[in-house]
């Protein structure tokens, strides 16, 4: 945790792991209430990426960035947004490439050109640095799929013809999400804080409702693709739906509502497991041979193989599809860090 000599603003790396590779998540850009607050959220999502990155089969590990910004504060102007980068790049470097950064919430690949000045360990880069620019079409390709996959574990197939679902946050990955499922057939629910996304719903024929609306709307599926936490111990005995499969990272307020959710009949997929498009097409920048967006869509397409995976598992032991993708998480940590077919070496 570091205040940046340049903007006066504090910045968190977390990093969770990196017994499979160096530790690999994105910078969030965020107002936060306190300094607290913040390096919760670092530490809560460096562990997920851990997760993510094992259960994906990456050799990566997990880790996080958070640039802390006033909460109820207006957005940075340009010059302070530029000073911040660069001291979140400074800190970055410090960590000798333990930590590798890339865009999140709040950021986007022109910022992490800003921080490429400072430290060459960050990915996602534009085109034209040779990078796979904005992975949000990745991640909604690998959400697309991962809904196709569950609902094909309830009702028998993954045509999307005539099924409801509700998108709860239409930014880059939610808008991206929406229109697929739209093309595909799906009749669609969306929400959005902000009024100015209603215009998707009309241009997709969507009903358009407010976020706590749609989630318990009556719909075959929820697709949360906002900020974490709308599932919890007030939320789920208000759920209609059959199935959620989303974006949004932390979709559970703990893991204790996987079982209540599991109690009712609701089949959740793993948000880290449904949501790993966008670093799965990162880590191919990292590959020796360079990107190739064929490969990388390769590799998000097996998302579906994955998920089928885990819910097997799930249904064969009779636990939680959490509890499948973290015992699935936990094996492949395993191996890297006490040898196996296939494993990393270990990086410290």
């Amino acid at each position: 945790m570091r205040r940046g000599r340049r903007s006066g603003l504090y910045s968190v790396i977390a990093v969770h792991s990196t017994a499979r590779g160096p530790s690999l998540g994105g910078c969030r850009m965020w107002g936060y209430e306190d300094s607290r607050a913040a390096v919760r959220d670092a530490l809560r999502l460096s562990r997920a990426m851990t997760s993510k990155s094992a259960v994906a089969g990456l050799p990566l590990g997990g880790g996080k960035g958070v640039i802390m910004l006033p909460a109820g504060a207006p957005a940075p102007g340009p010059a302070l947004r530029r000073d911040a980068l660069l001291d979140f790049g400074a800190s970055v470097d410090q960590l000798g490439g333990r930590y590798v950064t890339a865009e999140d919430v709040g950021t986007s690949a022109a910022d992490m050109t800003v921080i490429a000045e400072q430290t060459e360990h960050v990915a996602g880069l534009g085109h034209e640095r040779g990078g796979s620019g904005d992975p949000s079409s990745w991640t909604a390709l690998g959400v697309e799929i991962a809904i196709r996959v569950t609902c094909e574990r309830i009702w028998g197939t993954a045509d999307l013809t005539d099924r409801s679902v509700a998108v709860i946050g239409l930014g880059n990955v939610g808008g991206a999400l929406a229109r697929e499922l739209a093309a595909g057939g799906a009749s669609l629910v969306l929400a959005d804080l902000a009024p100015g996304k209603r215009a998707l719903a009309g241009e997709l024929g969507a009903t358009w409702a407010e976020p706590g609306a749609a989630l318990r709307a009556d719909v075959d599926l929820v697709a949360p693709c906002a900020l974490g936490g709308l599932l919890d111990h007030t939320s789920v005995p208000l759920l209609c739906c059959r199935a959620i499969a989303g974006a949004a990272n932390n979709q559970l307020a703990s893991d204790a509502i996987a079982a209540e959710l599991h109690a009712r009949g609701i089949l959740w997929t793993p948000d880290f497991v449904a949501n790993a498009g966008g670093i799965i097409n990162i880590a191919v920048e990292l590959e020796p041979e360079g990107y190739s967006a064929e490969r990388a869509r390769a590799r998000v397409v097996a998302i579906g193989t994955t998920i089928g995976t885990v819910l097997d598992m799930a249904a064969s032991t009779g636990t939680t599809p959490l509890a499948a993708a973290q015992e699935l998480a936990r094996q492949r940590l395993e191996e890297s860090l006490f040898g196996g077919e296939g494993a990393p070496e270990p990086q410290h």
